[in-house]
């Protein structure tokens, strides 16, 4: 059964070294975050030319909401009002298709979604998706990492 996860960030001076208190450092949440932050780090100046990181040496598919809200909360904006991101990202920056879209989006209706940003390479899975439930989202599509923070944050 797919859930939904809020994920909130703050932002504050430090070391640039991930700190994630809550999570088990060998769970797989820590993993997915982990994948997000580093990708975070090597991608930033894409999400905003004025970043400057410092070097620093699961819950399933959390990777792509985690870079969202590390973007979020460096640029101190917040996301879209209402927004569910779906879909996740490996290291490498590669975008994973959405498995069981339907259901997926149900569950984020159910819990008050009313945008989503799907992953272009989820397109295909559309004829599956009933169309009553299809309409009621305002529907975005992004091709890449940074595509999706761009439309999470409604940025043009």
């Amino acid at each position: 059964m797919p859930g939904l996860y809020r994920i909130e960030i703050q932002a504050t001076k430090g070391t640039g070294k991930l700190a994630t208190p809550g999570l088990w450092n060998s769970s797989s949440a820590h993993v997915q975050v982990k994948i997000a932050f580093d990708y975070f780090k090597a991608n930033a100046n894409c999400i905003s030319a004025s970043v400057h990181l410092q070097s620093a040496g699961l819950l399933n598919d959390m990777s792509l909401g985690c870079l969202v809200a590390f973007a979020s909360g460096l640029l101190g904006r917040p996301t879209q009002n209402k927004m569910v991101i779906l879909g996740y990202m490996s290291l490498g920056g590669n975008i994973i298709t959405v498995e069981s879209i339907a259901e997926c989006l149900q569950v984020a209706f159910d819990a008050g979604g009313k945008r989503v940003a799907l992953p272009m390479v989820s397109a295909i899975d559309i004829p599956n998706i009933p169309s009553e439930l299809f309409t009621k989202f305002q529907t975005s599509f992004y091709v890449d990492p940074v595509d999706a923070v761009m439309k999470a944050l409604g940025v043009d």
